[in-house]
């Protein structure tokens, strides 16, 4: 128990705008509430308009869509009501701990070769390998899915270069500890920080550069020459090996950190390393990341069991050597860290440009709302950058007279041979081991969901424990963001698409978490599981009121009319309040702009595919799938990302949709605009028509880059003419259709 000399191993701030903000919510609110008022109280009949019939079910759409986006932005308050900040306190964790602090085992996932270079997935391997951390406490493992001989080489000589790059991380105490990251911020710094070590940088740099083209040379090849499988018995796994979906378990102990052996170019102990390819057979489900989590599970328990693991994406590099630490503040806090599962670090990337040109800095996420999840008991569980106590995961329930003990080393003796300790692991990544376990149920991560993060977070939670959001000064992970408008389109896809089936299974935030977590927790969860219905009442509001504009008839209040306040305070208020938040969180307002232009795009296709083929698989006519994000592009498209010029060079349906909506409110525009010029005047269309032409006004500009893409753009990433032709098409025909037919 913490005595009365208790001092916290760290601080817990409330944001000082949540007074001044919750009055302003309360505003806003009220308007909301009058424009529901409003709907409901002026319905239309047919009499009502003498240049068309306003139609019940229009009327009844808007009131539809404005009740949904009533209810979704009060979801969005309680991730800003109750907002906290944390800080942790190193010095007090060491002072006091630092001979008995607890195995850390850190997981690396990759699942292709192709999508996920070689290269890219050593470096994240690296960077934490070089943690500052006693290494005979720290453990990495390597989960490879694809079961490539291409990443076990480039494993293989990361294990060998790793004897110099740690030394060389702790003598000149460097960040980032990826390899790459680093020479490539040393290169632009070029300044006299680095003529000390100048002769160390020139030859660690070398080494570095020698070890890359051997595995480029080899992954430009395919495949590993003879001559350098003759140099490792590991490659002889591949000697049975079918193909990426059929082949034994692979296991190599690369390092033994138990091993007196096992040491750096100055004599220190190294971390373990261990590379798994777990067993996969056609007839067996291998459950995607939540599978090769599982796997790693439990051959890490046999091998290392740190009390403490850590999960990252093979994209998302250490860029913050001291975040073990400041994760073990938490979970070695005396009088509150018995509580906390687990501690998830923001998600940021290296790769975002000036402008987001495709929203990919997570800004609002991780500057606003997971502190405000952290407020009501923790947040989400994002699937990377998390530390997870080991017991929990594997199934520990929560009891607050309890306190899982971590102040120990992790110095357990072992029997078995290195050889004796691989063949018997081998057989817990085996595709047998699960049936008729609890493993995806009750132990491990769970099952069934493209989203296994979040769905093992709310069970955590629902049995009682916290989770922290860490968010120190320095970025403790930087990862690699989606560089094309498709790749963004569909990695949120599934993401969305998974967080609206976590809304209709049992674990729903909304049903499962009742009276397990706080009712502002739960708010929040729904908030992320209910994107993907967002796209009904975005598709309405984005074509039926440009539609009825263009055949001039009004569905919104005149603009002499009292009603018109609550519509106008509430689009003014609205998206002033995002642009302030936005510009507070270190945006721009060009950046700001391109978030608002990227919900749209992600509410009228991503949500809408993630809509209908969740509907499609409750309904038994589907099954779950999941998509690896590509992790590199090519040079043109590179240089096209870092001048912010968007990507369209694909061909998708989702850039249909995208095309045709866009070249609809155009349409609708123009028409409005003949509509004045031949008809009754400037005057009294704007005085009945202002709301639907600011709104379809915004829908044109914000769709400026489509359109140049669509008619204006040259190079390879326009829109292909297949797209262009397909959206001119139908745009115009549902205009024809409606002017004429309606």
């Amino acid at each position: 128990m913490a005595g009365d000399g208790y001092l916290p191993l760290f601080e817990t701030r409330r944001a000082k705008e949540v007074i001044f903000y919750r009055v302003f919510a309360v505003s806003v609110f009220v308007c909301i509430f009058l424009i529901w008022v409003y709907r409901l109280s002026h319905i239309p009949n047919e009499r009502d308009h003498q240049n068309g019939r306003l139609t019940l079910w229009v009327w009844i759409g808007l009131f539809a869509a404005e009740l949904w986006f009533g209810f979704y932005w009060i979801l969005t308050q309680a991730l800003r009501w109750k907002r906290v900040h944390r800080q942790t306190l190193r010095n007090r964790l060491s002072q006091r701990y630092e001979s008995e602090l607890p195995g850390v085992d850190i997981f690396v996932c990759t699942a292709d070769p192709k999508i996920e270079p070689p290269t890219m997935v050593i470096n994240t391997v690296l960077s934490v390998m070089a943690y500052d951390y006693p290494t005979d406490k720290l453990s990495v493992y390597l989960s490879d899915d694809a079961g490539s001989d291409l990443t076990f080489y480039a494993l293989m000589e990361a294990s060998h270069f790793c004897k110099h790059w740690i030394p060389y991380c702790k003598k000149f105490n460097v960040e980032p500890r990826s390899p790459a990251a680093y020479f490539i911020k040393v290169g632009e710094a070029r300044g006299d920080d680095h003529k000390s070590q100048s002769k160390d940088l020139a030859a660690i740099k070398r080494l570095y550069e020698e070890m890359e083209n051997r595995i480029q040379t080899a992954t430009k090849l395919g495949r590993i020459t003879e001559e350098i499988r003759m140099k490792h018995k590991g490659f002889s796994h591949w000697d049975s090996y079918s193909s990426r979906l059929d082949h034994d378990t692979i296991l190599q102990i690369l390092i033994d950190g138990r091993d007196p052996n096992a040491v750096d170019n100055e004599g220190c102990a190294l971390p373990t390393l261990v590379y798994l390819a777990r067993e996969k057979r056609p007839q067996y489900f291998h459950n995607f990341k939540a599978g090769a989590m599982n796997a790693l599970i439990r051959v890490s328990l046999k091998i290392s069991n740190g009390p403490v693991t850590l999960n990252v994406d093979c994209d998302m590099y250490s860029n913050n050597s001291q975040a073990v630490r400041d994760a073990l503040c938490f979970f070695m806090d005396e009088e509150k860290g018995h509580e906390v599962a687990f501690v998830q670090f923001p998600q940021n990337f290296d790769n975002v440009t000036k402008n987001e040109l495709y929203s990919n800095s997570f800004r609002i996420y991780n500057e606003v709302e997971f502190e405000g999840m952290d407020g009501y008991g923790g947040p989400i569980y994002c699937g990377s950058g998390c530390f997870h106590r080991r017991e929990i995961l594997c199934g520990r329930k929560y009891d607050k007279e309890t306190k899982i003990e971590l102040k120990r080393g992790n110095d357990s003796k072992r029997e078995e041979s290195l050889l004796e300790l691989e063949e018997t692991s081998k057989a817990l990544a085996s595709c047998t081991f699960e049936a008729n376990t609890q493993w995806g149920k009750e132990i491990g991560l769970k099952y069934g969901c493209p989203v296994e993060d979040v769905i093992t977070g709310i069970w955590i939670q629902c049995q009682g424990w916290k989770s922290v959001y860490c968010k120190p000064e320095r970025d403790a992970f930087l990862g690699v963001s989606p560089t094309t408008l498709l790749q963004f389109l569909v990695q949120r896809k599934r993401w969305s698409e998974g967080d609206f089936q976590i809304m209709l299974s049992r674990y729903s935030p909304a049903r499962y978490a009742h009276g397990k977590i706080s009712l502002g927790l739960r708010l929040g969860y729904c908030c992320y599981c209910l994107w993907a219905p967002n796209c009904l009442p975005a598709l309405f509001y984005s074509i039926v009121p440009s539609l009825y504009l263009l055949k001039g008839i009004p569905l919104f209040p005149m603009i002499s009319s009292p009603w018109i306040i609550p519509f106008a305070y509430v689009m003014f208020a609205k998206y002033t309040c995002s642009l302030a938040e936005f510009l507070w969180s270190g945006g721009t307002a060009l950046g700001w702009w391109n978030e608002q232009r990227l919900w749209l795009y992600l509410r009228t296709t991503s949500f809408l595919f993630a809509f209908i083929d969740t509907i499609l698989k409750t309904l038994g006519f589907s099954e779950s799938s999941f998509v690896v994000t590509e992790k590199v592009a090519d040079e043109d498209v590179s240089q096209r990302y870092e001048k912010e010029i968007m990507e369209f060079g694909a061909a998708s349906s989702m850039f249909t949709i995208l095309s045709a909506l866009a070249l609809l409110n155009l349409f609708c525009m123009i028409g409005a605009v003949k509509k004045v010029i031949v008809g009754d005047g400037y005057v009294k269309f704007y005085e009945t028509m202002l709301l639907q032409i600011l709104l379809c006004s915004a829908l044109v500009l914000i769709n400026w880059p489509l359109y140049q893409g669509l008619f204006l753009r040259k190079d390879n990433g326009k829109m292909p003419s297949s797209v262009t032709t397909k959206s001119l098409v139908l745009a115009l025909s549902v205009c024809t259709c409606f002017t004429f037919l309606y």
